[in-house]
């Protein structure tokens, strides 16, 4: 089916619209745009900027994808946004384009949920089945792992990376790296235990949470310093290979999150 688009929305002749496409009223999609098929877009929407943007995605009113990143150091470069599928944006949600200064593109992956009002700076990357509560907001270069969680009103300092499987309680302020399956909260975040609920609905078993329960004590509770806890990670893991490998690789992911940190944890 051809796209459906609102008499009142004004749609480039170049972008490019796969079908089943709608397009509400007064919404504008620019000439570098491409919605695959099956995407919404409420009214009030613009989608602009060279945004290539996957299937069945939603954005609902007044949203505004694919804008000039808010850098000063941005003088009309050619940069980039890229969108996977099965992705809700709600009212107002802004998203950036990347800068030169990075890799020149801002990635979302699929099944993320944003909720209103939050912001996704340029030169982001967040992976797949995230949540961002309202008034969320990301500054630019952010990594975003999967399954993390970010609670309304949390606000993520430029070049942090928040680790797959964690979460943030509503109002937190994020200066440093979230580890994977960490909770945290706080003015400024601190560290409050591992995500044990949400890791259960995404089906670790008791095994895995046991060991990432023991992991988070080596990393915050047994007096290591930072790189002695990243040593004593290694030394779980290599017992953990042969005794339970799904343990293994569940703790592999934190100590190797832990071997890219450049601006410390939190704690």
């Amino acid at each position: 089916m051809a796209p459906q688009i609102h008499p009142t929305a004004l749609v480039d002749p170049q972008a490019q619209l796969a079908d089943n496409v709608t397009v509400g009223a007064y919404s504008i999609i620019g000439a570098h745009v491409s919605l695959g098929e099956g995407c919404v877009v409420g009214p009030h929407v613009v989608i602009d900027g060279h945004a290539v943007i996957g299937c069945d995605n939603r954005f609902h009113a007044h949203a505004v994808i694919g804008g000039p990143p808010q850098d000063k150091k941005y003088a009309g470069e050619v940069t980039h946004l890229k969108i996977g599928n099965r992705n809700t944006f709600r009212e107002s949600v802004t998203v950036n384009c990347g800068t030169v200064q990075d890799q020149s593109t801002t990635v979302i992956g699929d099944d993320n949920w944003v909720m209103a009002y939050a912001h996704i700076a340029h030169d982001c990357v967040v992976g797949n089945h995230t949540i961002m509560a309202n008034c969320t907001q990301l500054a630019g270069h952010v990594q975003v792992g999967d399954f993390a969680i970010l609670g309304g009103f949390t606000g993520v300092h430029q070049f942090c990376k928040v680790g797959a499987h964690s979460m943030c309680g509503v109002g937190s302020v994020v200066l440093h790296d979230i580890p994977p399956y960490v909770m945290v909260s706080g003015n400024s975040a601190q560290a409050h235990g591992i995500n044990t609920e949400g890791l259960k609905r995404r089906n670790f078993t008791p095994a895995q949470i046991k060991q990432l329960r023991h992991a988070y004590k080596l990393l915050y509770k047994n007096g290591l310093t930072f790189e002695e806890s990243k040593v004593a990670l290694r030394e779980q893991i290599l017992v953990l290979t042969t005794d339970d490998p799904a343990s293994a690789e569940a703790v592999t992911v934190l100590a190797n999150f832990l071997a890219e940190v450049t601006r410390g944890i939190v704690r």
